[in-house]
């Protein structure tokens, strides 16, 4: 473990949702029916979309013991509940009744997950989606700092179908003022971003401006027409899912993953480690987790991974601000970079570097 994941804490909801594109994710993995894969955990949803592309078994690995208990409550929603229910119990729609619905969900859990849980009264009712420090993060910018900047007309407008001209004449006359560029730099800053979103460990190996950074992406991706649909956007902007849902929570993608749900499982521990407790993997979601890692420790897991994979194993991950990529290391390695930039272009998560 690196010294920054030493110094993490691990006992809260970090990420209540992935924010990794799972379209794009699946595209570069092509799981399929007789893959193995082993996924990051984060908040399960990118795990479980492994499941409608009907993986043979998923492991969803974290260090974090309470963003497994959120996997497993998610997972037993997928699995006691009907899609509609489903979405209002996690949050995504209205809902009076969620603690009524977690008594049914429970049934489905270990006792000591539900005991878990049933002494989380309130992160139920207010919707588990919700509950992360970085989508709190999210809440505090558009509650308190995004109204000292824009209207909600002048939001609504950002999201509505325009042409590419429209879209960028729109940013540039009406959306990127002189306020929107201090607040957002001053609000993603390394600062703001390390005591309220992320952990400031996971900011050690960043060496380029990270407000500069962030506001670089965001402005590009803003305005371009490919925000206008961008639920990750609504969320950040708005607080909610507005116009399209996370690909595990669509329907047609919940009906595939609700009869294989027991193909997944979670292991607490470091990724090389799960090795140890399972046969083996060909598939690999790695997140963003050498975002976290000096040069020797990625090269160390690095080639762990590459060493212990089935044959013909694919490897995906992102990286936001720390350049890191495993074929440069790894002579055995092919990195499809053609497909890699065109998914990168299509990446609803416009903050990643690559």
């Amino acid at each position: 473990m690196s010294e920054q994941l030493k110094k993490v804490r691990h006992d809260y909801i970090r990420y209540a949702n992935c924010w990794e594109d799972a379209d794009i994710l699946l595209d570069a993995l092509q799981v399929g029916n007789d893959d193995r894969v082993l996924s990051i955990g984060s908040a399960g949803d990118n795990s479980f979309s492994m499941l409608a592309q009907d993986a043979e078994l998923v492991v969803a690995v974290d260090i974090n013991p309470v963003q497994l208990n959120l996997i497993e409550l998610k997972k037993a929603a997928i699995a006691t509940l009907n899609h509609q229910e489903f979405l209002q119990f996690l949050g995504f729609e209205e809902c009076e009744q969620r603690w009524e619905l977690f008594q049914t969900v429970k049934s489905e859990l270990s006792s000591e997950i539900a005991s878990f849980w049933s002494n989380r009264r309130q992160e139920i009712e207010e919707g588990i989606i919700y509950q992360g420090k970085f989508e709190k993060y999210f809440k505090l910018f558009h509650k308190k700092v995004l109204p000292l900047i824009h209207t909600k007309k002048r939001i609504r407008r950002l999201f509505e179908l325009k042409s590419a001209n429209e879209q960028a004449e729109y940013f540039n006359a009406s959306w990127n003022n002189r306020r929107w560029r201090l607040l957002f730099k001053i609000f993603f800053s390394r600062f703001v971003m390390g005591r309220l979103g992320r952990d400031p460990q996971f900011l050690k190996e960043v060496e380029v401006p990270v407000s500069t950074f962030i506001a670089s992406t965001a402005n590009d991706h803003l305005s371009s027409v490919a925000c206008q649909q961008n639920y990750f956007l609504q969320f950040i902007l708005t607080g909610k899912f507005n116009t399209a849902l996370p690909h595990y929570a669509r329907k047609e993608n919940f009906e595939l993953i609700k009869p294989r749900i027991h193909r997944m499982t979670v292991y607490n521990g470091l990724a090389e480690d799960a090795f140890k407790a399972f046969e083996g993997f060909n598939k690999f979601n790695l997140s963003n987790i050498f975002e976290y890692m000096n040069p020797e420790l990625f090269q160390s897991v690095s080639e762990n991974l590459w060493q212990e994979a089935l044959s013909g194993a694919r490897y995906a991950y992102w990286n936001l601000m720390v350049p890191r990529r495993m074929s440069k290391i790894l002579s055995g390695l092919f990195y499809d970079e053609a497909n890699a930039q065109h998914l990168s272009q299509q990446d609803k998560g416009f903050f990643y570097g690559n």
